[in-house]
């Protein structure tokens, strides 16, 4: 179902790194959920009308409530298919995230409210009547919603949409509240247990937790979380895939909203190429990642030294101590500057954000293990932070 629908209404639907054709998806996305939703709250309005369940009272709202997300979707990701202009010269693709975070506290909110209800529902129980239209009801809702679902993580796996991935989540969490629902349906007919309120308070909780879950994979990309490592990992072997260039480094990545990111990295070349030679062979990889992932990509060229077996030899000797220390500590932009009395052994050091707070006593320790190992050699050492 999900295939035809994509087949139907969304052109070049491979082509998933375009704003368009990402705006498109969710405009389908959005659509579908009202539909859903709109559908599945006058079913169960019927149904907790006919039995007097506030439990199926408290679940027609919440899809009610699931309907108005899917209207904050699509207008997010209408806004978010925005060029950029003058004021917001990288786009506006972080309205994506917003209107996420948005979903994400009205699952939250009408959450507490079923949950006041339903505690005032144990305090003050009433009567139910069981119909088996009811239950009918309710096994309609569980299997659409389960399909939801399901359509929902296709749809936001396929264009990386933290929007539409918490859709996906709500619907998950819908399924095992409305079965939650059922089961107590079913019990007060075959047992006499009224447990309206007390599934309605497991409704409720199920619901906060998904608006919980939901808030934080929205929130992650507003706060600046750290990069896929696939993607990098890609981004690296693209670059590293030219024989010019023989390390990367200082690699940062911007996020300003799904399919429009900055990225900067430093090149290492060898000293003796030709400057020029290497100018191009530069531009040409920020072409190739502007083209491949659709961004901004800036390229510092580093020359590094590689055919002088004192450097070699000096370098090898850093990189055996950082070893022995701690294997996730590297170094990158090493120098050697020679002096009559001595020489200054000048590199980055990248020191892991849990040692960040020893990064001085770590550059200490290696400058005396240094020049302990060489009298002559002097470490100037500046401390990097990871950003991948």
């Amino acid at each position: 179902m999900t295939d035809l629908l994509v087949r139907l209404f969304i052109k070049d639907k491979d082509n998933v790194t375009d704003p368009l054709v990402r705006q498109n998806y969710g405009t389908m996305g959005g659509c579908v959920g009202i539909a859903c939703n709109i559908f599945l709250f006058l079913i169960k309005l019927l149904g907790g009308w006919l039995t007097g369940a506030i439990s199926i009272m408290a679940d027609a709202l919440n899809n009610l409530s699931d309907a108005a997300s899917s209207v904050i979707t699509l207008i997010g990701f209408r806004m978010a298919g925005k060029p950029a202009d003058k004021d917001h010269p990288f786009g506006h693709g972080r309205i994506e995230y917003i209107s996420g975070m948005i979903v994400s506290f009205l699952i939250i909110l009408m959450g507490f409210e079923l949950l006041k209800t339903s505690i005032d529902k144990i305090i003050h129980p009433e009567d139910i009547t069981f119909r088996t239209i009811s239950v009918v009801i309710l096994v309609v809702s569980i299997l659409v919603k389960f399909w939801m679902a399901a359509f929902n993580k296709s749809v936001g796996t396929r264009i990386n949409s933290e929007a539409m991935k918490a859709t996906a989540t709500d619907s998950l969490s819908d399924c095992i509240s409305t079965t939650a629902v059922l089961i107590g349906l079913l019990l007060f007919h075959f047992l006499g247990w009224n447990v309206d309120g007390i599934v309605g308070v497991i409704v409720s909780c199920f619901v906060m937790w998904a608006g919980v879950d939901a808030a934080k994979d929205t929130l992650q990309p507003l706060l600046g979380e750290a990069p896929d490592s696939e993607f990098v990992m890609e981004i690296q072997r693209m670059v590293m895939d030219h024989d010019m260039i023989v390390g990367v480094h200082d690699m940062m990545i911007h996020d300003y909203g799904p399919g429009r990111c900055i990225i900067s990295l430093h090149a290492e070349v060898p000293h003796t190429v030709d400057i020029l030679e290497a100018h191009d062979v530069i531009d040409n990889i920020e072409f190739q990642l502007m083209e491949q992932f659709q961004c901004d990509a800036t390229i510092h060229m580093d020359p590094i030294v590689m055919d002088d077996a004192e450097t070699d030899a000096a370098k090898q000797l850093v990189l055996e101590l950082i070893g022995k220390r701690d294997e996730n500590l590297s170094i990158h932009d090493f120098r050697m500057v020679k002096g009559n009395t001595h020489t200054n052994l000048i590199f980055d050091m990248i020191v892991p954000f849990e040692d960040m707070e020893h990064a001085e006593e770590i550059v200490a320790w290696m400058k005396r293990k240094l020049h302990k190992k060489h009298p002559t050699y002097f470490a100037v050492i500046k401390v990097d932070q990871g950003y991948i």
